[in-house]
Parts: C-alpha cells; structure tokens; sequence
C-alpha cells in the first residue's frame, strides 16, 4: 500500500488517536491537530497529502476549514467526517469542493479506500503541474524519450553511452513503443549528427523491387531500368541507415545486407564498382529475431552482427506511472497542432488513462490526446463522468440500474421493486426522478 502523508483534524481525542494508529498501521504518515486552524500552516501548492477533517469543531468548524484550504490550493482533497444529522452539511461541502464526506460511524476500510483514492488523485496533480512547468528538462534527452520509470530512466542511460560508439544497434519493442524516436535519438547525439539520417521500413518496400531500392542499380541493369539510380544505404553515407522491421527481410536480400554490414560498402546492381558506405546500422523488430532464426527465416549470422548491441523498449503497459506525464505531453503537442489553447487535463482523466492497457503504445496514446483535443474522446471508458460532482455520478449509475432492472423484467414493476429490494411507493419516486415510464420498457 502507498504511504500518504494525512493531516487529520477532529477535537475528539479518542477518536483521534485511534484513527491516527489505525492509519499508521496502513503505511501513512499521520500529523493529528485538535484545531483546525493549526493545520492550515501545514497546506499549500506542494502539500503531497491528504486532509482528513471532523466537520464539528470549535473555533473553525470543518466547513470554515475546507474554504480555507481551498483558498491555498483548490485542487487540495479534503476527506470530511460528519455525524449523522450533518449529512445535508457534508453535502452543501460537497459543491464547495470537499474530496469526499464520510458518516459516523465509519470502517477503516472505507475511510482507507476514500484516502486512497485522494491521495492518487493529489499525486496526479502535482505531477501535472510539473509536467506543465515552464522549466527545461536537467536532460536533453529527457525531453524526446519522456518517463520516469526505472526501465525507460535505464534506456536513456543506454542510449547516450551508445551514442558515444560507432557499433550497430538491434532496437526490439512492440509496435507503437518509439523504436524509430529511439534510433533518432541515437543518431541526434552521435557524432553523425549532421550527417543523414536515412529511415527504410522494409516491410513497406515490395520484394521484388527491395533490392534496387537499397543497393541502386545502373541503367540496364534489368528490364526497366531506363535510368541509373542511387539506392537508399548510398543515400546515407557518413550518417545513419534506420532498417525498420529487419525481421521481414527477404533470405535472398539477408545475403547482401550481411556483406554490407562486413564491409561497409556496397555495389549497385548490374555494377561491379564498389561503393564505400561509412554507415551506421540501426535495426529495429518487434519479435525477437532468435525465433525467425529457429524456423530458418532469419540468418543468424547477420543477426550477430546486427547486435553487438541490443535496446529492449519497454510496453506502456510496464510503466503505468509514466502515462499521465506523457498523454498530457501529447496533448500540448496537439494542441499547438491544431491551434488551440493550451489545455490542462483534468486530474481525474489522468487516473483514467493510466488504468488503461493501451496495447497500442505510444502510437495509441498519442491519438488519444489528440482525439481530446478535438474534443471527440468520448468512447474512452467513463470519459463522460469527468467533472460530475459524485451526486450527479450517483444518479446516473441510480437510473442505469432502474433501467436494466425494468428492462429484464419486462416493465413489470412488482418483479422490479422485489428484485431490488424497494417498496412499490420507492419505485415510483425514482422513476418519477428520473423520468423513466413503465411503457418504455414493456411489450
């Protein structure tokens, strides 16, 4: 369980200290007050915690204090405990901004998931406030390969000192994981910098043509060939060569591509002129190329020299706690795209796309932002719930049930009212409220 750092306020001793312990024992740190107005030296834009607050109290009540917290930071979570009668209070605190009410008396459990949730959603915005400062990365290449997570903190660390040598890299990731941001990135800090960087999908390229498009050709070299023509490896020399999805290379290109990688030259077709290269190899796949290798796809001895060295590229999926920072980066990237205003995304849609899968990568996420942008992103899960207040959230999933349970039994009201444990006068008044009819849902 994540420590959170809680101030907890309630002028009841016992039930302070007792809340305190049972909180302690969870992994928080707990600062307790007695007033309310002790606690607000504590509070601020870099408070990373929660507040846990009775609303009954002397000098500064809960509600006197939840204005005050706002007041130094709007986005602080304030969890309030109220007693029963106090319920229309906590909700009134509700719309002022309060995180969450809880009633006396209250389960640790419940008072638990409550800080949790606050405390994920506090992290959020101080991480969002950090991405969005104006002040520029310690690291120049934390700004291309963006993260936090110790797998992609260890990727730049091998990518600079990769940089810095002349070897050929073997990039493996799945697909939308940044293999050819990596490989610029590569060549950006090398000393080819100013040289070409030279991308060839060879996946994308026909088979039949995939040879001339790499090594050249002279005029007359084969049927067509009118004209002589520069392949792409010549059109790199002194610089980088990017061969993306090596893994779909024909067996019969694998021969001269492994030749050229020994020799760093080339000769066009129908030429017996050599021409030197003075290239660097950057190779990509999205499968391992030992497993083409066993079923005879793959040459080994080009995968070996392929690979003295070898870049994993992590799936999104591995580093949840980078997603918020990078779909928020996306966002002022598309925003700046499509001319927009800034944007500042919500908290609580950050928490949202850091619970997803995103099997698609980078490439997924990135067309997420962009569908935010746009103001299309209705079809992620709950993105139509962002910025109700819990009321309106509780009314919707109240009419949600009504309506799935009238529909499975058919309208009829007494199989409704049974099913869901209401009286028949109950029913009535939440399908008043929500403007639901007996008719919509009978034969």
């Amino acid at each position: 369980m994540t420590a959170c750092p809680i101030l907890l306020i309630d002028d009841d001793e016992d039930i302070r200290l007792s809340a305190q312990q049972a909180l302690e024992l969870r992994g928080h740190t707990v600062t307790a007050f007695a007033r309310a107005d002790r606690a607000l030296d504590r509070l601020g834009p870099q408070f990373p915690g929660v507040v846990v607050s009775d609303i009954r109290m002397p000098r500064m009540d809960g509600l006197q204090f939840l204005e005050a917290a706002l007041a130094l930071d709007p986005d602080q979570p304030v969890i309030l405990i109220t007693g029963h009668g106090d319920v229309p209070l906590a909700v009134e605190a509700l719309n002022k901004g309060a995180y969450d009410f809880i009633e006396k008396p209250f389960s640790m459990d419940h008072l638990g998931q409550s800080i949790l949730r606050a405390a994920e959603k506090r992290r959020m915005t101080l991480e969002l406030r950090a991405m969005t400062s104006d002040s520029p990365p310690d690291d120049p290449l934390d700004g291309q390969l963006l993260g936090r997570a110790p797998a992609v903190v260890e990727l730049r660390r091998k990518v600079r000192a990769t940089a810095e040598t002349d070897l050929d890299v073997l990039i493996v990731g799945q697909t939308g994981t940044g293999k050819e941001l990596v490989a610029r990135s590569i060549h950006g800090l090398s000393d080819r910098r100013d040289k070409p960087f030279v991308a060839i999908n060879l996946a994308a390229l026909p088979a039949a043509s995939l040879e001339a498009e790499l090594f050249g050709h002279t005029a007359g070299a084969f049927p067509g060939a009118i004209r002589a023509r520069t392949g792409r490896l010549e059109h790199a020399r002194g610089g980088t060569v990017y061969l993306d999805e090596i893994g779909s290379t024909p067996l019969s290109v694998q021969v001269k591509l492994l030749r050229t990688l020994k020799d760093r030259a080339i000769e066009p077709l129908g030429s017996s002129d050599r021409v030197d290269l003075n290239v660097r190899f950057i190779a990509s796949t999205r499968d391992a190329l030992e497993g083409l290798v066993q079923t005879g796809q793959f040459r080994d001895d080009l995968l070996y020299r392929l690979n003295p060295v070898t870049l994993r590229l992590p799936a999104l999926r591995e580093r949840p706690e980078d997603v918020p920072r990078l779909f928020q980066h996306f966002v002022s990237l598309a925003a700046r795209r499509y001319r927009r205003d800034p944007i500042t995304v919500a908290p609580e849609r950050l928490m949202q796309v850091s619970g997803l899968d995103w099997p698609g990568n980078l490439r997924e996420l990135k067309s997420a932002a962009d569908r935010h942008v746009l103001g299309i992103d209705s079809d992620l899960p709950g993105s139509d719930t962002i910025g109700q207040s819990l009321a309106d959230q509780i009314d919707r999933f109240e009419k949600q049930v009504l309506c799935a349970s009238l529909s499975a039994n058919d309208g009829n009201l007494k199989a409704t009212y049974e099913s869901l444990g209401l009286s028949r006068k109950t029913l009535y008044e939440k399908m008043q409220k929500h403007g639901l009819r007996r008719d919509d849902f009978g034969d």
